[in-house]
């Protein structure tokens, strides 16, 4: 996996004790646009400030808090999404979705969560089977809202807000959807599977992440004729699994050696 300044400060903002969702979020957008420097991360954040900064003073209910940001962001400013935005590999960008005020119902969660974070709000993410969404208050209690439909409010909400405890989704588990809707993308198109390495070069460099990603970023480097590499990784993959499952991990062999062959 190489390295570069870039990927060094991704890890090492992971790692911090309160990682910092804006800066993340930009900072694994380097990876798929070369014209991100450091000028254009710094006008995200100007922005997120500048967007908070227009929120009224002195809110304190939830649902006060819901209706303000909604108004801003969803009415005034026009963030809002649109099933073209699934076809774009920049709706997952938080640079593009602030310039284009559009993307991925994850990227407009973070907008919302980082305006209103900024002004003093009670808001958090709520991480639901294929949608992401943004809640004020007591998680249990609060106000939802779907930032991809401009900051409607869900009420009594899909049936998975009312099937068990709602629970703030963490920022590097936020992280990580990002990067697995970044792979998504990527292989849903194999002409672009320098986008899922990258993206799995990320996702491995989290804390805490599934060990079988090893085994995808190995399959990926075969996908795409580094047989050296990815028989290594498949290997070094089947020495975990090796532990729980040894006819799996006897499988992975099979398949580094496999990748080995290509080779000659």
């Amino acid at each position: 996996m190489s390295t570069g300044p870039w990927r060094e400060r991704f890890a090492a903002e992971a790692r911090a004790e309160r990682p910092d969702l804006s800066a993340l979020c930009l900072l694994l957008a380097t990876e798929g646009d070369p014209q991100l420097d450091e000028r254009a991360m710094d006008w995200a954040q100007i922005e997120l400030d500048r967007l908070a900064g227009m929120l009224p003073y002195g809110l304190r209910d939830a649902r006060a808090w819901a209706s303000a940001v909604t108004e801003l962001l969803g009415g005034r400013m026009g963030f809002h999404g649109t099933p073209a935005d699934y076809d774009r590999l920049s709706s997952s960008f938080l640079h593009e979705v602030l310039r284009r005020r559009r993307g991925l119902p994850i990227l407009l969660s973070v907008v919302w969560m980082e305006v209103a974070r900024r002004a003093g709000a009670p808001v958090y993410g709520l991480a639901l089977p294929g949608h992401f969404v943004v809640g004020f208050g007591d998680p249990q209690e609060g106000v939802v809202v779907d930032p991809f439909a401009g900051g409607a409010s869900l009420g009594a909400g899909p049936a998975e807000l009312a099937a068990g405890p709602r629970v703030a989704a963490r920022t590097l588990d936020i992280v990580l959807r990002v990067l697995n809707n970044i792979r998504a993308w990527a292989s849903a198109r194999p002409e672009h599977s320098a986008v899922a390495l990258w993206a799995l070069d990320l996702a491995l460099l989290l804390p805490s992440h599934p060990a079988a990603l090893r085994y995808e970023r190995a399959k990926v480097l075969v996908e795409r004729g580094d047989f050296a590499n990815g028989a290594a990784e498949l290997e070094s993959y089947a020495l975990i699994v090796d532990v729980i499952d040894p006819p799996a991990a006897g499988r992975i062999r099979a398949e580094a050696k496999s990748a080995r062959a290509l080779l000659n």
